[in-house]
């Protein structure tokens, strides 16, 4: 196989500067979800104990929090479902990058976009939790996205990235390849 054929046959790198300015956006809604459902009716306490379980389902997803990470949940789904249209990374390639620097590498998009997902289950599971009565189940789903994401944003540490590239090394997922 030649040379061009290979890098053909490559999966297409993108800038590893998009998922961390994704991040940076994510992580900002997501500490405003989180505040939102810590002081909303997740935490909320009524004379018999948490105010989320006497809630009716309409109160429960008219919570700000609530509202607020149900749509951050639909901004991972889109991430997951659609990357190249995603509204975070449009904003990237069409008004972040022209002003920067070509990168110096280039890195695998299957990492980042499982990630996506991960961050999609861990704050899913939390909407669900919170609609069905459970007490703290929102802002602690929110916190845990929220400290992925910070981490990402801040230092370049993607937990996700990490858990897709431990499950291809164990064979679970994909193959893992890097990208020149």
């Amino acid at each position: 196989m030649s040379a061009s054929e290979t890098a053909t046959r490559r999966p297409q790198g993108i800038d590893p500067r998009g998922p961390r300015f994704a991040a940076t956006i994510t992580a900002t809604l997501l500490l405003i979800g989180t505040y939102l459902a810590a002081i909303g009716t997740a935490t909320a306490h009524n004379g018999d104990g948490w105010a989320v379980t006497d809630a009716s389902f309409a109160t429960r997803i008219a919570d700000p929090g609530f509202v607020v990470l149900f749509a951050i949940a639909a901004l991972f789904l889109w991430a997951v479902l659609s990357p190249r249209t995603q509204p975070y990374g449009a904003i990237f390639r069409t008004v972040i990058r022209p002003r920067l620097k070509p990168p110096t590498e280039l890195e695998d998009p299957r990492p980042p976009r499982f990630a996506q997902g991960v961050g999609l289950f861990v704050v899913t599971l939390g909407l669900l939790l919170h609609v069905g009565g459970v007490p703290l189940a929102l802002p602690i789903a929110g916190a845990a996205a929220f400290v992925a994401a910070f981490l990402n944003a801040a230092i370049g540490l993607c937990l996700g990235c990490q858990l897709y590239l431990l499950l291809a090394r164990t064979g679970l997922i994909g193959r893992c390849s890097s990208v020149a």
